[in-house]
This record gives structure tokens, sequence and C-alpha cells, in this order.
């Protein structure tokens, strides 16, 4: 097995594949698979975090053994064997993007190239979502928060890899082949399966058997020889087990992979003019939103540049000049044009309403009821001259975008949002009010958040959530979580100045209900891990803190101890909650605390004493053991995994 060292090394090394891919991500261009490209690179951006657990796990001085009950009961697979599947796995994707880069070649027709570059997709997203299948949580003792993100990218790969179900089949054989068996194997195969295989059947419209090997093997990066071996392996298998034809094809309904998350390039209607190049991210190819002017001049969508710095990239993309400043200044005049752009295009229409339905994930059809003429009526009257009557409809469409999911499509049709945005920055504390919650209440609807993006809401919020009265105080918050739960946006959200500030000054000096829209909105900004080390600056430690240490605040203590179980994910996180003298507290709750407190409180204390002799010392002077060993004897599931692991380590701590 390999030693701690060697995973770590391996983990950092992936890392760095991580980061290519997602650069490579936003450069690939292969026609219509452009957008699988961006969402396969997308995906795989975030296992980040896992990696990094994997990398603190491996540094520790004796992670949990493989043959011990802990790590045996869910790992499928040793740690190093994970590693170089995943290894292989990223190395797969990222050479389909590679691939997809190539000029297209004039000796074969587009569509047949296309079908190429869609079955190459298909098979890097299957082989990626086959491997994190395999991941040993235990061994490498990943946290909930993370493994929960591993489970969605799983999800969304699955899906896509699913679209075609036909291919599945003779990628797992093909995979084994591959991965799994021994070389000596290959040259037992006789000649004959091979010769067999060979007999072309001109009637092939598609893809046969033996390219999808060629395809496989090549963004495997095997050679042409080790595919004719896989081919004669292959059908010897088939034939054997009695699978068919070998010379089947790939079905013509071959589809693009899709995401939960739509583009715009989606969004827009069939017939719409292609989106002008100086409207599209350099980063990401797709249509800018929120643009920004980095130092050099160059233009990025915000979400895409702000990625880019967080991983601590200090040029510019497009131009590779030093950047003198990290200073993203938004592009009003360039979002301007697109948003007019947008309306003239139709692209504002939320995608899947056809004609009055909106299409249901089993593929039916809901019909679209609503007084139309009503809300068109009331969007009409926020612009009036009038206050009162501003006042008046802001009220009636909050009351209406509360009531119905048709109502908020109907009202995002109507063209309230852009309206509703200029709104927030209303005199009126009132309309302010209404117009904020409304957004909220019409964000519920997905596709309302990228509208609503697109309309520039985040700044005139981040006003209301310092000097508006406490209910749009509140609503703010809450509107800004519900924009957040699209990850983009939590980017987004979090590069924009005074954002996270705003969320923590309501946490320390807001309502009951306000600290709670605050807290809320920022453990979901948090899960991206750029916008942890923003919340420490922003002195989001003290509020908590005074949670902590507040009997009366006993309602607040769930949530701080959330909060911080996600900050502890970071470097510089952890360092803050050590300096804040947060660790007495925590052993403390670990005592007297309800269970899922004692939980994480546990599981904060394990995270601050991985790779810290020193803070392990510290849980040991102040007498943690009596309550850890309570707690792995009694608590909850994952409340005596952290404490069975601290115990471990404080036992070692003993023996040194």
């Amino acid at each position: 097995m390999a030693s701690a060292p060697e995973l770590g090394a391996s983990a950092d090394a992936l890392l760095t594949v991580v980061r290519r891919v997602s650069i490579a991500g936003g450069f690939a261009e292969a026609g219509p698979l452009r957008a699988d490209c961006l969402r396969l690179a997308r995906k795989v951006s975030l296992l980040v975090h896992l990696l990094e657990e994997i990398r603190d796990s491996a540094a520790a001085a004796n992670p949990t053994p493989p043959s011990s009950p802990v790590a045996s009961s869910s790992s499928r697979t040793s740690p190093s064997s994970f590693l170089a599947d995943l290894t292989a796995a990223l190395e797969a994707v990222e050479r389909f993007l590679i691939l997809a880069c190539r000029p297209p070649s004039a000796d074969a027709p587009n569509d047949m190239i296309n079908k190429h570059m869609a079955v190459q997709c298909q098979y890097a997203t299957w082989q990626l979502e086959k491997t994190l299948g395999n991941l040993p949580s235990d061994y490498f003792d990943i946290s909930d928060e993370v493994q929960e993100q591993v489970e969605l990218v799983r999800a969304q790969l699955r899906r896509a890899a699913e679209k075609d179900k036909s291919n599945l089949q003779i990628f797992s054989e093909i995979y084994d082949i591959l991965f799994h068996v021994r070389c000596e194997e290959v040259m037992l195969q006789s000649s004959s399966c091979h010769k067999a295989l060979k007999n072309d059947n001109p009637g092939h419209a598609d893809i046969d058997f033996q390219k999808i090997i060629v395809l496989v093997a090549e963004v495997n990066g095997r050679s042409e020889p080790e595919a004719k071996e896989i081919e004669s392996i292959l059908l010897g298998r088939l034939q054997k087990a009695g699978l068919g034809d070998p010379d089947k094809t790939v079905g013509d309904d071959m589809k693009s992979s899709n995401d939960a998350q739509k583009t715009f390039d989606e969004i827009k209607k069939p017939d719409s003019p292609e989106i002008p190049r100086d409207f599209r991210c350099p980063i990401s190819l797709e249509l800018m939103r929120d643009p920004v002017i980095v130092a050099t001049g160059q233009t990025y969508e915000r979400s895409s540049i702000q990625r880019w710095i967080d991983c601590g990239n200090r040029s510019c993309p497009k131009t590779q000049q030093k950047l003198q400043h990290l200073t993203l200044t938004p592009n009003y005049v360039l979002r301007s044009l697109i948003m007019q752009w947008c309306e003239e295009n139709g692209i504002q229409r939320p995608h899947g309403l056809t004609s009055g339905r909106i299409r249901k994930s089993n593929g039916s059809y809901h019909e679209i009821c609503g007084d139309t003429a009503k809300i068109e009526a009331l969007v009409h009257s926020l612009s009036s001259s009038s206050m009162e009557e501003q006042r008046s409809a802001a009220a009636e469409i909050r009351s209406l975008a509360k009531r119905s999911t048709d109502n908020r499509i109907l009202i995002a049709e109507a063209g309230a949002i852009p309206v509703l945005v200029t709104l927030l920055s209303a005199d009126d504390p009132k309309i302010q009010e209404h117009a904020v919650t409304s957004i909220l209440n019409l964000s519920i609807y997905d596709n309302n958040k990228g509208i609503i993006m697109l309309a520039g809401a985040i700044p005139p919020m981040i006003k209301i959530l310092n000097s508006g009265n406490m209910e749009a105080r509140e609503n703010a918050a809450a509107a800004i979580f519900s924009l957040s739960l699209v990850d983009e946006n939590k980017i987004t959200i979090g590069g924009t100045p005074g954002a996270v500030e705003s969320l923590v000054k309501l946490l320390q000096n807001g309502s009951p209900r306000g600290k709670k829209d605050a807290a809320t909105a920022l453990f979901n900004l948090c899960i991206y891990h750029g916008n942890k080390v923003r919340a420490v600056w922003a002195g989001i430690l003290t509020p908590l803190l005074d949670m902590l240490k507040d009997p009366s605040s006993n309602c607040m203590t769930d949530e701080a101890l959330t909060i911080l179980s996600v900050l502890v994910s970071h470097q510089e996180g952890k360092v803050a909650v050590v300096k804040a003298n947060m660790i007495p507290l925590l052993i403390d709750l670990l005592r007297t605390s309800q269970p899922r407190n004692k939980e994480n409180s546990a599981a904060i204390l394990l995270a601050l004493c991985k790779k810290n002799h020193e803070n392990l010392e510290c849980i040991a002077r102040l007498g943690a053991l009596i309550p850890l060993t309570e707690l792995a004897r009694s608590g909850t599931d994952r409340a005596k995994r952290k404490a069975t692991s601290l115990l471990e380590h404080l036992n070692k701590l003993q023996t040194h």
C-alpha cells in the first residue's frame, strides 16, 4: 500500500489536473459539444474540495489503516488504487477536452466527427462517475459536506452518461480490459476473433462496435495496437456470454449530455441569431450576465474570472499579463447592450415555457394558468410616476409571486424582474421591501434565478442589507440564499463587493429571523471554497462566537456550528477559529449540547487537529477525552466516527 506522503503527493498532482481541466473546458470547441465540454469541466472543478481533504488526510500522522472495520465498511477499493483510478479518469476527461480542441479533419464529415466526440464525452463522463463511486471516504475522513458534493457530482455525471444506455455495457467491458486484465491474457486471444470483428457492414450509418473501442482507447491514451488487442478480448467475451452481434451500431439519437443548470445558449430560441462574440466570456465562451473589467482592460463574466483568481492565478487569461490589482469593475455599458440584445431576441423567456406550457420532469406539459392581463397591467404600474401606484403594484406582485409557480412564470414573462430590480433602489422603504420580497418569491422558480442575476439584483440588495428596514433586510438575505443555490451564483455573489460583509453584519445585529436568514445564506455561500476566507476576513467569527457563548441564543447554536464546520475546511478558517479561542467552547458543547451539536463540535475539533499537534495537545489539556469517549459510545453514527478518530489521535499523542 502507498505511504501517506505518496497519497498526499498523488492528491496534489490530481489538484493540478483538475485546475488544468477547469481551464481547458473553457477553451474547448467541439461544435455542438461545446456546452458538454463546459459542463464536464465544471463538474470536475467541484472535486477540488475532495482532493484537498484527501491531501490533508494523507498528510496526517497516521490515517485509519484500510484494514480497520471503519475503513473496510464502506471502501470498495484501496486508497492508492482509488487515486490511481481517479488519475486515469481525470486524465481521460482532460484528453477528451484536448481532442475537442482539434481542428476538424477535411477527410471526415462534421456529423461523424461530432458523433465520435459524443462517444468519447460519454465514456469520459461514465468513467469518472464509476471511479467516484469507489471513494474510500472513511479512510480519508471526508467531511459530510464534501461527500454530499461528490454525490451531487456523481448524480449529474450519471444522468449525462445514461442519456444513451446502449453504450454502457460496452464501456464496462472496455474499462475492465483497460484497467484490470493482465497483458498475457491479451496475447492469449485468438487472431480469428479479431478477424471476425473486422467484417464491416456497409449498411452502418453511425458508429460501429470497433470504432467505439478505438475512440475509448484514444481518450484513455492507448495506442492503436492496444485498441486492436482490446477488440480481440472483447469479441471473445461477447461471443462467450452471448451478448449479441458486436456489429450493432450506436443509435442515431445520440444526445449531448445534459446538466441540471441550463446555460443561456439553451434558453435562447432555436431561430435566434448567433450570440455576438463580444458578448461571450473569453473563459466560458457563454453569454455574459455580469461582465466585469480586470486590470488589463479585458472583460470577463464575473463568476468565471473570480473562479480563475480564487484558484491562485494573478494573470489575465486572455493576454497573460500580470494583473496589477484584483479589482473587478462592472462593465455597465456592455451589460446594458447584452440585456438589450437578449430582449430583442427573446432570451429572457424561461427555458421550458412554450406557448403557455411548461415542460415537467417526466416529459409531460403543464398548462400555465393565470391572469395575464392583470399581471401585465401591474408590471406597467411598477414604472408609474406615482409612488403610491408603484407601491400598490409591487405589493400585489409580491402577493401573486408567493402563491404559485404559474404566477412566478407569468410575472417574469411580463418583464417584471428588471423593473423590480430598479425599485430596489427606490427612496420609499416600503417599495424597497415589496420589491425585494417579490424577487425572493420569484427566485423560487429556478429558471428565474438567471434572469434575476442578469438584471443585476445583487448590488442593490446589498444596499438593502445595510440600510433597508428589518423585513427588507431579512428578505434580501433570504433572496441571496435562494439565488446562491446555483453554484455559479455562489461565486458571483461572494465576489460582489460588500455581499459577505453585509450578511455578516446582519448575522451580528439583525432580528432573530434576520440572523437565521443571514446564517443560511452565509453557509450556502461558504460551500464555495473561495468564499470561506472572505467570510473570515469579514469578521464572521465574532457573531459565531457570541452565539456559542450566549445560552439565550441556543436556537442559533446549530447554525453557528454548521457554518464553522464549513469554514474549518479552509486553512485560514482553521487558524482563525483557534485564535478566536473557540476550542474550549466546542469541548463544552461535547458535554452539554444536543446530539446534532455534539456531532458538529466533534467534526470541527477533528478538522482543527488534523496535521496540528498543538491543537491536539490543547484539547487533551482541556479534558476532551471523557466527553469524546461518551460520544463514541452513544452519539449519532457520524458523531461516533468523528469521536473515534479523535480518540485515536489522542491515544497516539499519549504514547509518544
